[in-house]
């Protein structure tokens, strides 16, 4: 199955290349790579360029946003499997998309995610948190359970279905789509227990600023989608979050 990994960037210089490289030394041979940058100014185009002749397509222009960023790269997806990893983040592992290319076609599923591991922003290697997704079950975003977006592969053609990233939500419009995709349609989705990702600690939606309009915007998303949201979303949620800083894998 032929998986198209989509990263977007602005002005990440300072980690894009580790991103790059943990994507191109994917063991998946059957990988398409396509970066879509917002017009960065600080030397993140350059870094790029260097590895042009092993990414399946650049595209560096304005946009309206990451999800605006993020539709683009879907559209230009030729892949099967389409999934996301930002700019400063990498794969743990040089058989992550292999194995859960292996695992979504084995078991004849719409989608499929796994673990992710926070680390230190200026070393990329310290364990900070470790999210450890566990099993859906019906109704578990209501009680703050989530997906961490860049551990989520989903078939191409669900965004055709059901429709692609919400641009009028800033911060939390993966958590609509996966909320979309995975509670109202019912698509067939498993767990694989495995860390798949390691995310670099300080993106926006980790700031004081970016939790709040997340938070917002997460009561939009039900909303949007016609669905109730529990009280106890906004207790469980912080809670699952504690819980995660002293967790780490086994």
């Amino acid at each position: 199955m032929k998986v198209s990994v989509i990263t977007t960037s602005l002005n990440s210089a300072e980690t894009i290349e580790a991103t790059i490289r943990s994507v191109l030394c994917q063991d998946c041979e059957d990988a398409e790579y396509i970066i879509v940058d917002a017009g960065s100014t600080d030397g993140t185009c350059e870094i790029i360029a260097r590895y042009a002749r092993r990414i399946g397509k650049i595209i560096s222009e304005p946009d309206r946003g990451v999800y605006h960023g993020m539709n683009k790269g879907v559209r230009l997806a030729k892949g099967e499997i389409v999934c996301f990893l930002n700019s400063d983040d990498t794969y743990v592992k040089r058989t992550a998309l292999t194995e859960i290319a292996q695992f979504i076609d084995k078991n004849g599923l719409d989608a499929a995610y796994g673990d992710l591991l926070y680390v230190d922003r200026r070393t990329g290697e310290r364990i900070t948190r470790f999210w450890k997704t566990g099993k859906y079950r019906k109704g578990a975003f209501t009680f703050g359970w989530a997906i961490p977006h860049p551990a989520f592969f989903c078939r191409r053609d669900l965004f055709e279905k059901y429709g692609y990233f919400n641009e009028n939500l800033k911060v939390a419009a993966d958590f609509e789509l996966m909320l979309r995709f995975i509670e109202k349609h019912k698509i067939k989705i498993r767990y694989l227990p495995k860390v798949l990702v390691r995310m670099r600690t300080g993106g926006k939606s980790n700031r004081l600023s970016g939790i709040i309009q997340g938070n917002k915007e997460i009561i939009s998303s039900f909303r949007l989608n016609n669905m109730g949201l529990s009280p106890w979303f906004f207790i469980c949620k912080p809670a699952l979050k504690f819980s995660q800083v002293f967790s780490r894998p086994t």
